[in-house]
């Protein structure tokens, strides 16, 4: 075997941290890379349509398997597209390595032809970011992105001149180990102490949790046990915390329900687990806060903190907990499960009175019938807007189950493409993409990639002709919509005309079959329901001054919609309650 090339070794490095393919779009930058990864056993290219879908499929399998997972973009514009799926992945916490092939290196600076400056471009959304301009910098370079995407839990960009690729590697290249596992991370015993006094203080604590209660979901409920706390969750926080919990009063911010908001205010102590959550208007000024994150540049940074505890929220947990003064007394515990069973009780109503016949089709009762139907491991994919909202009241976890978005960033477009990474992890598991008509016909391209890989994907639009969250935040603050509606075509004859399974939907009844049909077909399929575009009703007490971008942040309550199956969660933890 002769003596490596960079783009070989770059490869090779990419097999031996666990990465099985790259998402990209060829280009003649990329060329040598492209053609090591032919000629490399245990990786494969994928080829997207756009890379835009490439960042965001690597970003979705990177939060799928919480390993290493890569794309690729060639010099210039081909790289330029990448960027808004790193800013997602990064900001998701997704550890991915970014390849940014670049123009030759005896032209950088020269304003040649498709010349931009990746390793500047993509300093703000990774944790690294660097150009290999000689080839005796590829190991160790390589091995630091990948070790600060995997440690740090985001993007690397390295950028390559694809003239470098082409040139030898250092002999010794094969020789450097890797770490592409992260630590857990055990608390002070200062902070630890600080922590016990001030539980042990309160008469009414309460918990929000965030994604960062990944993997800690026992450690959680037998906290909440011992110290007899009502648990709220951010929405990155629903499918990690939400089920199989007695102790659930629903959640807070933008798509809130039950009594997370009444929770949160009307402790004395407020353990923030694993959040980074945005809206501070949401959060309580008047109590005291404690915040616990892995991340300690997150400690603070929304609301006053009383203490900042660095660490796994598992890890403080298990340390917390043995410490602790155990409670009985469980009024404040149970007059928010009353609270949280009322809240839903009231919105649910308007969304169970002949919903099976409305038609256009109410997203509620899509979204319902798709919660219902759908796998109990399946993997679903949302897109920004509406389908947020949809996902958010009517998707049930049970610990199985993931949900998908870009819930940090907000881009637009991102579930298609985030359920081709999710797939590529398991063509044996279901994985459904809840796509708003915005959202898929701005990467509908990639819908073709679906068929070019027969991958089994099953894309469910709510179809409603219209960019609906926008819609929604102008006739909040009093505009007339303008701009935001779409003349769609039949996307299922456009699915069909792809090589794909469609059906279009456009009464109730039709929908639990076509649906089943979609699960059932072995390929991907796309099923297109047109949906009522006038769904949410609007509670008065919202007003213009309210409205700060996405964020309606001054507001209690900001949808009122239906909560599919929360209610019935609630009605059983309200039954359990001990009586008197």
């Amino acid at each position: 075997m002769g003596r490596q090339n960079v783009a070989e070794h770059y490869v090779d490095t990419l097999v031996r941290a666990g990465v099985q393919r790259i998402y990209g779009v060829v280009g003649d930058s990329l060329n040598p890379v492209v053609d090591a990864v032919r000629r490399t056993r245990g990786i494969e290219w994928i080829q997207v349509r756009h890379e835009e879908s490439a960042a965001f499929a690597a970003g979705a399998e990177a939060q799928i398997t919480g390993s290493l997972a890569s794309c690729a973009g060639s010099c210039g514009p081909g790289n330029l597209h990448l960027i808004n799926g790193l800013y997602d992945a990064h900001r998701s916490m997704a550890p991915v390595l970014a390849l940014a092939s670049h123009i030759p290196s005896s032209e950088i600076g020269l304003q040649y032809f498709q010349e931009t400056h990746p390793d500047q471009l993509f300093q703000r959304c990774s944790h690294y970011c660097e150009m290999i301009s000689n080839p005796l910098q590829t190991p160790r370079l390589l091995r630091t992105a990948i070790q600060h995407a995997v440690g740090r839990g985001g993007v690397s960009v390295v950028t390559l001149p694809g003239d470098v690729a082409a040139q030898p590697a250092p002999e010794e290249a094969a020789t450097h180990d890797l770490v592409t596992a992260r630590p857990s991370v055990r608390p002070g015993d200062a902070e630890i102490d600080a922590l016990v006094r001030m539980v042990d203080a309160a008469d009414r604590i309460t918990l929000f949790c965030g994604s960062g209660t990944a993997g800690a979901h026992a450690e959680v409920m037998q906290f909440a046990e011992l110290v007899k706390a009502p648990v709220g969750h951010a929405l990155r926080g629903k499918e990690w915390i939400q089920y199989d919990n007695p102790f659930d009063v629903g959640m807070s911010g933008l798509l809130g329900y039950g009594a997370a908001y009444e929770a949160t205010h009307e402790c004395d102590l407020l353990i923030l687990l694993g959040t980074d959550f945005p809206y501070n208007a949401f959060l309580p000024d008047d109590v005291r806060i404690v915040q616990v994150d892995v991340r300690p540049e997150r400690l603070g940074r929304r609301s006053r903190l009383d203490l900042g505890v660095w660490g796994d929220v598992r890890e403080t947990l298990r340390c917390l907990v043995p410490r602790v003064r155990p409670r009985t007394d469980r009024r404040f515990l149970d007059k928010m499960l009353k609270k949280h069973a009322a809240a839903l009780e009231g919105v649910v109503r308007a969304y169970t009175r002949k919903v099976e016949k409305h038609t256009p089709i109410h997203p509620e009762y899509v979204a319902s019938v798709l919660d219902e139907l759908a796998a109990d491991d399946a993997v679903f994919t949302v897109d920004t807007g509406m389908c947020n909202v949809w996902a958010a009241r009517y998707l049930t976890p049970n610990g199985r189950r993931r949900i998908i978005g870009s819930f940090s960033h907000g881009s637009m477009a991102n579930a298609l493409p985030q359920a081709i990474g999710a797939q590529f992890t398991d063509r044996g598991r279901q994985v459904v993409a809840m796509s708003g008509d915005g959202g898929f016909s701005m990467l509908m391209g990639d819908f073709l990639t679906l068929v070019q890989y027969d991958l089994p994907v099953k894309v469910v639009l709510f179809d409603n002709s219209s960019l609906g969250m926008v819609e929604l935040e102008m006739l909040v603050a009093g505009m007339p919509s303008h701009g935001t509606a779409n003349h769609n075509p039949d996307f299922a004859a456009v699915a069909r005309a792809a090589g794909a399974y469609g059906v279009r939907v456009e009464k109730p009844k039709q929908l639990a079959g076509a649906l089943k049909d979609a699960f059932r077909h072995k390929g991907p399929a796309l099923v297109d329901v047109v949906t009522d575009p006038n769904a949410l009703s609007i509670p008065p007490k919202i007003r213009a001054d309210m409205v700060t971008g996405f964020a309606l942040s001054a507001s209690k309550i900001v949808l009122d919609g239906g909560v599919g199956r929360m209610l019935q969660m609630a009605r059983s933890n309200v039954r359990n309650l001990p009586r008197p």
